[in-house]
Formats: structure tokens, sequence, C-alpha cells
């Protein structure tokens, strides 16, 4: 298991490729984990680039850390993480949360993003990810797994479900998660007369609650492009190859299209 020291933190990530001349950096969202690429994604822009993917703090195999988890804090990892694999210069890619640090970090650090991908970033000012830290329990995730992942056919065996109960019960209840988001809510705000000079790319399911902030962002982003994938805030399980394929092209140039 491939561990790196990232701020004093012990950061579990995972390589292909090595041997390419430009690296893509793929971010995951919270309360998830690097797989989310790691079997479907991350495989197609492989075959193109040096692909690094990483668990968050207290996430999948990373360290269990108590505090840091706003943006600055997050994106100062993401920055500590390509000075350790000594990377002056990126394609970044974030879903969901990890949007939100790849749109934080390109702004701290433009120089060392080549091109952007947002994926179904959501507006932090929503509260309903806040509430589920409030009302999470063993018996929500259950009744979650249950009744609300039939557009992901997420299919979760007892151990499973027991060790990301752990996980999320670490998070909620012991570390600073939800106030460092609260700090957070009005960040995309801050970014209406922030200059972002980097080509970015909007990635936004057809029928995601999430889709009016990705039309939002193509309005304050000026080398932007917003494209609709169908689907919902799940794109990246429901429509791995095309959002893979996708990515390419934006990146390269190349033209590819399996996805049928």
């Amino acid at each position: 298991m491939p561990i790196i020291d990232v701020n004093n933190k012990k950061v579990h990530i995972q390589e292909l490729n090595k041997g390419a001349k430009q690296t893509v950096v793929l971010i995951h969202g919270m309360f998830s984990n690097l797989s989310v690429y790691y079997f479907n994604i991350a495989p197609i822009l492989a075959q193109h680039f040096h692909v690094v993917m990483y668990d968050l703090k207290s996430h999948g195999m990373s360290e269990r850390i108590l505090t840091g988890y706003d943006l600055n804090n997050m994106s100062t990892d993401l920055l500590d993480l390509m000075d350790n694999l000594q990377l002056e210069q990126v394609f970044l890619v974030g879903y969901s949360f990890g949007g939100l640090i790849a749109l934080k970090t390109a702004l701290l650090e433009p120089d060392r993003i080549q091109k952007l991908v947002i994926m179904e970033a959501p507006d932090p000012q929503d509260e309903k990810a806040r509430d589920i830290i409030e009302e999470y329990s063993k018996e929500f995730l259950e009744h979650y797994v249950a009744n609300f992942t039939d557009t992901t056919k997420v299919k979760m065996g007892k151990r499973q479900m027991e060790k990301n109960h752990r996980q999320y019960e670490f998070l909620f209840q012991q570390t600073s998660i939800k106030t460092d988001m609260v700090t957070e809510k009005h960040f995309l705000e801050n970014i209406i007369t922030a200059q972002l000079p980097i080509p970015t790319l909007l990635l936004y399911g057809a029928d995601s609650n999430c889709r009016p902030t990705g039309e939002w962002l193509k309005e304050q982003i000026d080398e932007s492009t917003l494209e609709l994938i169908p689907g919902d805030h799940n794109i990246p399980i429901q429509e791995p190859t095309r959002i893979a394929e996708t990515i390419v092209h934006f990146f390269t140039k190349i033209f590819i299209k399996n996805y049928g």
C-alpha cells in the first residue's frame, strides 16, 4: 500500500503509467475514496498520462486527522503532495467536494495547473450535506444504501457497511469537518471577481441537483465550457467511460468515443 508523508500526515496514493510526460491528479469527494476513479476512469486516462489518485485525510486508507477540512487546508495538502512527488505542473480533476478543492487549488497556485476539470462541485451553501452529519447513525447508512443507491447500483456487504460506518462516525463525531464546511459556505461568491486564467471544463449530470451550480460557474469563469452528462450527481459511477474520454479530449484534443 503506497503511503507518502503530506504535511506530516500519512496519505495513501495510487499511481498509473508513471513514465508518462504529463500528469493528471484526481481528487475524490467527501465521504468517498480514490476507488471512484481507480477501476474505470483512471485506466483510460493512464493510456495518455501519468495518473495520481489519493485518499483525502481520514478517507480510504489515509491517516485519520481531527482538524483541517476547510478548503485552504485541503488545497495545501494537495500542493504538498505535488511537491512530494516532484510534480511542478499537472492537469487537475476534482469530483463533488473534490471539485471545490481543485478550484481552490487553481486559485491559490494557477501556474501549477495546466487545465482544470470540475465535476459536480456543489454549492457550499447547500445545507443537505451538513444535515446528514447531524442526523447520521448506522441506521441512517443502512436505510440510505437500501433505498437511495439505485442509480449507482451499490452493493455493500456487512463487513464493508461496518467499515464505512466506523469511518463516518469518526468524521462526523470526532473531527472538525462540519465546522470547517460551514466556514466555506460563501466560497463560490469569492470567485466572482477572482481571475482564473486556466482552461476549465465543467462536467455536470443533466439530472443533477448540482447542475445550477455548474451553470453559474460557467458564467463566472471566462475560459470555461459546460458539458452535461446523462445522469445525476453520480455520473463518475454511471458514465465512467464517457467521463474519462471527455477528459482526455479536453486535455489533449485527441477525440475518442467508445461510450456508444
